[in-house]
């Protein structure tokens, strides 16, 4: 940041603001940057919680499909796979967290209408079906939680950089040039009293002066 030396009133009053508002933008940018972090450190927490949910799901889920695999076979549960229809009931928003754009996934649980007929298949088909949507809701809430975290991420990042530009580049710059002007102006002050003491001495003699040739004169 460039900043103006110049050793003028009106330059102090302009440094002495941009000083001002940057320990304000500073106060606010590291206020912003612990918000964020316990916003990242909560999500963290969630991450791990789902993370385990979802380990335990996904081994629920591939137990139930190997006994379903073992009563109606491989190729059977394959063809059956096929046939399961697209979910479209997925859609994402976003909310703001301190100016980061945080996506939330909007999902609307369907009724499950088994892609197989009942005649055909065993309970444990079923339980897999069962499982494997489980698997997918977590999957859904890890995903959102891991791109919220990212994101949040990535803007503490930038804060950081801006806080420590702030404190360490920014305001030193600013104090420095304050210090500077301040000091120019005190000793131009200095200079001038002298100046106008100076003055004020040669103007009392020149009167001592005159009125003693009037007297003399007298």
């Amino acid at each position: 940041m460039e900043v103006n030396h110049t050793p003028t009133k009106g330059n102090l009053m302009q440094v002495e603001k941009t000083l001002r508002l940057s320990k304000n933008g500073h106060e606010l940018m590291d206020r912003k940057r612990m918000i964020l972090m316990n916003e990242i450190m909560s999500l963290v927490q969630k991450a791990k919680k789902v993370q385990e949910q979802l380990k335990e799901a996904y081994q629920k889920a591939y137990e139930c499909l190997f006994e379903a695999q073992r009563e109606i076979g491989l190729h059977t549960i394959a063809d059956w796979a096929q046939d399961v229809p697209q979910s479209d009931s997925l859609s994402l928003k976003v909310r703001s967290v301190m100016g980061s754009e945080v996506p939330e996934v909007d999902y609307q649980a369907e009724a499950m209408q088994p892609a197989y007929s009942f005649s055909q298949t065993t309970t444990k088909m079923d339980e897999a079906r069962i499982a494997f949507e489980t698997v997918k809701d977590l999957e859904m809430q890890l995903a959102q939680v891991e791109n919220a975290a990212y994101r949040l991420a990535s803007n503490i990042q930038k804060t950081q950089k801006r806080v420590n530009a702030l404190k360490n580049i920014t305001i030193p710059q600013l104090q420095d040039a304050q210090r500077d002007i301040s000091s120019a102006l005190e000793e131009k002050e200095r200079e001038e009293f002298t100046r106008l003491k100076v003055v004020k001495r040669i103007l009392t003699a020149k009167d001592e002066a005159q009125k003693e040739r009037m007297r003399s004169e007298a």
